[in-house]
C-alpha cells in the first residue's frame, strides 16, 4: 500500500509518501517535503526521490500549502493515481482513541475540539479538505490522533482536581499530546536495544515540547494536558503557570478570553522570555553574545525539563533511559548537555563526545559508566501515521464514507 502522510504543524505542512509491504518495518520512503513559515515569508523545500526543489514563496494558509505540495507530487506522477490511502495527523482526538476514516461527519465532530488545540486542529482539517479537492478519484482518508497514545493514562494521572460533575460534563481530563512522537521514540528505542520491558522518559522537544513517562510501551503520564498548552516551556507557549495568572492579566491588561489565549499560546514561552525569538539556535547564539534574556530563557527551558525528569523518576521508581527527540532534542547538543547537567546523582552520565557527534540521527549519548542510558531518536511520525492508516483500513475496509469537503 502506498500512503500519503500529511502532517500539519502550527505553521507548517509536511508530507511523506511511503510504500508499506504489510509488515511492521518502516517501509520505503518514496517522497518527502514540507512548507514552513505559513502566513509569513515561507521557505519551501520539497524532496522527491532524493531530488531537492527549493523555493521561496509566500503561502497564506495550510490549505494553500497542501495544494502546493500536491502539485509537486502531481508533477512527478505520484498524485493522485499513485496514492492508495491518505493519513492525516490530528492533534486532538477528543474521545477518539483509535485512527478513524475521515468523513464530513467525523471532521465535524473533531472540529468541535479545535478550540482545545487552536494552533493545530483547524489547520489539519483545512489541509485535509484541500488535498481531497485535488483528488480525481476517491481515496480513503484516515485521521490519526496525537492523543491516542495517552488514552490509557491511569485515572489518577488523567484526573484534574475539579468538581467531578463539571469535569465529566465537559470532558475535562488530561488527554496528552505528541503521542505519535512519544510512541515512535519508545518503539524505536526498543528496536535498537532489543529491550522490551523498560521504563523510559521520552522528551519531544521542538517548537512544542512535552515529556512522557513510558513503562513497557505504555504511557503512564505526560506533561501536556487538556490542551497542548500545559507542561514544559515551549517556543511560544508558556507551559505550566499559576492558574490565577490568566484572570489577573485579563483584569490588569484589559484582555478578553481570546486575548489571554493568544498571549499564552503565541507570545509566551521562549519568545516571551527572550523578547526576540523562539528559535533555539538563535537563542544560543544570542546567549553566547552575552544577551541576558536569551540566557535566562534557555536556563528556564532546561531547568523545567530536568525538573520533569526528576518527577518521572519518582513516578516510575527509576528509568532505564532518557530519550531525546524533536527538532531541538535531536539537533541541539548544548541543550541536551544543559538538561543532563548535574544529574549524576541518579546515575545519568553524559558522554560529551557521543553527544557532540549525534545530531539528527539515532544514537546513545550516555557514557559507559552511566547507570541510566541517554539516547537521541530521530522521530519519524510519518511511519507511525502510515502504519496506523493501513491498519485502520484493514479493519474497516476501503470505503471512504461521505466525501470530505472544504470548510464552509
Amino acid at each position: 500500500m502506498r500512503v500519503l502522510v500529511v502532517n500539519c504543524g502550527s505553521s507548517s505542512v509536511r508530507f511523506d509518501v511511503l510504500d508499506l509491504d504489510g509488515t511492521h518495518d518502516d517501509g520505503a520512503r518514496v517522497a518527502t517535503g514540507k512548507v514552513e513559515g505559513i502566513g509569513q515569508h515561507a521557505g519551501q523545500t520539497v524532496m522527491i526521490d532524493g531530488h531537492v526543489v527549493a523555493g521561496d514563496t509566500r503561502v497564506e494558509d495550510h490549505a494553500a500549502a497542501a495544494r502546493l505540495l500536491a502539485a509537486h507530487l502531481r508533477e512527478r506522477g505520484l498524485f493522485p493515481n499513485g496514492i492508495d490511502a491518505i493519513g492525516h495527523r490530528a492533534v486532538h482526538g477528543g474521545e477518539h482513541h483509535e485512527p478513524v476514516v475521515l468523513t464530513d461527519e467525523v471532521a465535524g465532530a473533531l472540529e468541535r475540539t479545535s478550540d482545545l488545540a487552536p494552533l493545530h486542529n483547524a489547520a489539519a482539517f483545512a489541509a485535509a479538505a484541500a488535498v481531497r479537492q485535488e483528488l480525481s478519484r476517491p481515496v480513503p482518508t484516515v485521521a490519526v490522533f496525537d492523543t491516542a497514545f495517552h488514552a490509557g493514562l491511569p485515572e489518577h494521572a488523567s484526573t484534574y482536581a475539579l468538581p467531578g460533575e463539571l469535569a465529566a460534563k465537559h470532558g475535562i481530563r488530561r488527554y496528552g499530546f505528541h503521542g505519535l512522537a512519544h510512541r515512535n521514540m519508545s518503539e524505536r528505542w526498543t528496536a535498537l536495544t532489543g529491550v522490551r520491558q523498560a521504563r523510559l522518559i521520552t522528551l519531544q522537544l521542538g517548537n512544542g515540547a512535552s515529556a512522557a513517562a513510558v513503562s513497557n510501551g505504555r504511557s503512564l503520564d505526560t506533561t501536556m494536558g487538556f490542551t497542548p498548552l500545559e507542561g514544559l516551556v515551549m517556543g511560544t507557549r508558556c507551559g505550566d503557570i499559576d492558574p490565577a495568572i490568566p484572570a489577573f492579566l485579563a483584569r490588569r491588561e484589559g484582555l478578553d478570553l481570546d486575548g489571554v489565549g493568544e498571549l499564552l499560546n503565541a507570545r509566551s514561552g521562549l519568545l516571551g522570555l527572550s523578547g526576540t525569538t523562539s528559535d533555539m539556535k538563535a537563542l544560543l547564539e544570542a546567549r553566547d553574545r552575552g544577551d541576558p534574556r536569551a540566557r535566562l530563557a534557555i536556563h528556564v527551558y532546561c531547568y523545567r525539563i530536568r525538573k520533569q525528569i526528576g518527577a518521572y523518576l519518582a513516578v516510575m521508581g527509576g528509568a532505564e533511559a532518557v530519550v531525546f527527540g524533536g527538532g531541538v532534542g535531536e539537533k541541539a547538543v548544548e541543550i541536551r548537555r544543559l538538561v543532563c547537567e548535574g544529574m549524576e546523582w541518579c546515575g545519568l552520565v553524559l558522554d560529551e563526545q557521543r553527544n557532540s557527534a549525534t545530531v539528527g540521527k539515532d544514537g546513545r549519548i550516555s557514557g559507559e559508566r552511566s547507570a541510566m542510558e541517554v539516547w537521541v531518536i530521530a522521530v519519524d511520525e510519518a511511519v507511525v501515521i502510515a502504519r496506523d492508516t493501513a491498519e485502520c483500513l484493514a479493519r474497516t475496509g476501503p470505503d471512504t464514507g461521505d466525501p470530505l469537503h472544504a470548510p464552509g
